[in-house]
């Protein structure tokens, strides 16, 4: 009798060891939002959204409010304890106060984040440069002895950030990649997007886009290499509905991108442009879409 169980011990072991290991989708699952074709999650304005490919886990900015990222997260039945990474495109709240319920759950989880002072990153020097040297010391920022560097306090400097300044591989085949406007608007706000290696081009994921889509394509080489898929927010909320129609045709003529899943800050006009201009190729990425890469 105990030669037939260990028997069958050996067999199931066999069995177990053969067979084989569930694979973990490629896809990018969207956590937070403004639209959405399902009840069960709450709606908010910002952006979140679930990495996962090649085995890989991350998620890509952390939307609004702490408790609505918990409660989609919980009605999505994603665990965010396993992950490998986490991508804050920006600063703005509408995409990192989601931090405070990830980091309750997940505190050791390294963070990329943009080198801006509001991650811990330096006050800029500039401040200082208009020193007046006939001041009384007491009327003289730090008695006219500025420390270099002079770290910005942040919300967040229990956390392991790593600010990126330059393109940076963090996982293999995947990146982020900085920017930071040259226009008028957010001269201040550097911006990280993520690049995805796949067989089929690169996927680029991206916040708000506020240095402008072009300038992020031109980053990561859009000219010469090939882009599958832009995912996120293009920021064309504001644009006349010439320039949204003028972006939304490069993006096919001049950048050769296969496909769009825009979302958050893009604008129901850019919705809609983009939808008619690349057809079967616009992927709907509203809250709780799960977009397969």
């Amino acid at each position: 009798m105990r030669n037939i169980c260990m028997a069958i011990i050996v067999l199931v072991t066999c069995l177990l060891l053969a067979a084989p290991a569930e694979e973990t989708p490629n896809r990018i699952t969207v956590l937070v939002d403004a639209f959405s074709d399902r009840a069960d999650l709450k709606k908010d304005w910002g952006y979140s959204a679930l990495v996962e490919y090649s085995g890989r886990r991350i998620l890509f900015d952390t939307g609004n409010d702490s408790e609505l990222l918990r409660f989609n997260v919980e009605a999505l039945g994603i665990d965010l304890r396993n992950l490998d990474a986490v991508v804050i495109s920006h600063r703005h709240g509408d995409h990192t106060d989601g931090l405070r319920y990830l980091l309750s759950v997940n505190p050791n989880v390294v963070i990329y984040v943009a080198d801006d002072e509001y991650f811990g990153g330096p006050t800029p020097r500039r401040f200082f440069e208009k020193s007046v040297d006939t001041l009384p010391s007491r009327m003289r920022y730090f008695d006219g002895h500025v420390p270099d560097p002079l770290p910005h306090g942040s919300p967040w400097k229990h956390a392991k950030l790593h600010r990126v300044s330059s393109a940076l591989e963090i996982l293999p085949g995947i990146r982020v990649v900085p920017n930071i406007s040259a226009g008028e608007s957010f001269t201040e706000t550097p911006e990280l997007s993520l690049v995805i290696d796949t067989p089929r081009g690169q996927v680029l994921i991206v916040g708000c886009s506020h240095p402008g889509i072009e300038q992020i394509l031109e980053s990561v080489h859009g000219k010469t290499d090939s882009i599958h898929l832009i995912m996120g927010g293009l920021h064309w909320l504001t644009l006349p509905d010439s320039e949204v129609e003028r972006l939304a045709h490069d993006l096919v003529h001049k950048w050769s991108v296969h496909s769009v899943a825009p979302g958050h800050c893009t604008g129901e006009v850019g919705f809609s442009v983009l939808s008619r201009i690349f057809g079967n190729r616009y992927l709907y990425a509203g809250l709780g879409s799960a977009i397969a890469l």
